[in-house]
């Protein structure tokens, strides 16, 4: 009697392919009506504050002032900026605005200085003798610097000094630390300044 043998099977099935699946592309998110990826502002760029409003002048924010109503619901705030412009040629002007934005006052006080431009004279990169300049409290004293000196002069007197032109001088603040009363006081130094033919002719004249 014959017996026969079964064998199991030695390979095994092999599973089926399944066709490759792509995935659903992901939907935009959307932040207040607008697709990710866009400018809330339609892609315009604002005016970056440090490019001068005037080619070829030099704009200066020396100081800007916050102020604090209390009212009802809370506190509201207000600025003011004061701001210096000059051409580095001899021209400088000072100028104070105030808004609710800090922006919206260095453009006013900015816009202001450009309206009250006034002419020093210098003598090349520095200032033809000493000088000493006043408003209210503020008090500079400006003294004529050989070349390679540099600008020794703070905050305030810097910014007026390097609008104008000023490269080689020596200052000292002798009065108040406000910067209103330095920046004006700097000014009225400036205006002062004579050169060596300007004092020649008014001396022909008398």
């Amino acid at each position: 009697m014959s017996t026969e043998s079964t064998s199991p099977a030695t390979e095994a099935a092999a599973p089926a392919a399944t066709p490759a699946s792509h995935p659903s592309p992901a939907p935009s998110r959307s932040y207040g009506g607008q697709r990710s990826g866009q400018r809330r502002d339609g892609g315009r760029r604002e005016q970056r504050r440090d490019e001068p409003s005037v080619p070829g002048m030099l704009e200066k924010v020396v100081f800007i002032n916050r102020c604090a109503k209390v009212v009802k619901g809370g506190r509201r705030f207000s600025f003011a900026a004061l701001a210096v412009v000059g051409d580095g040629k001899g021209k400088v002007g000072i100028g104070y605005g105030k808004a609710n934005e800090v922006p919206d006052a260095i453009k006013k006080g900015t816009a202001n200085a450009h309206k009250h431009l006034v002419s020093v004279k210098l003598k090349g990169d520095t200032i033809p003798h000493d000088v000493f300049g006043e408003y209210d409290g503020g008090r500079v004293l400006l003294r004529p610097a050989t070349s390679g000196t540099g600008l020794i002069a703070g905050g305030a007197v810097r910014a007026v000094l390097e609008a104008a032109g000023v490269k080689n001088v020596l200052t000292k603040s002798m009065g108040s630390n406000n910067h209103i009363a330095v920046v004006h006081a700097t000014l009225h130094a400036l205006q002062q300044l004579r050169l060596k033919a300007d004092i020649k002719v008014l001396r022909q004249a008398s």
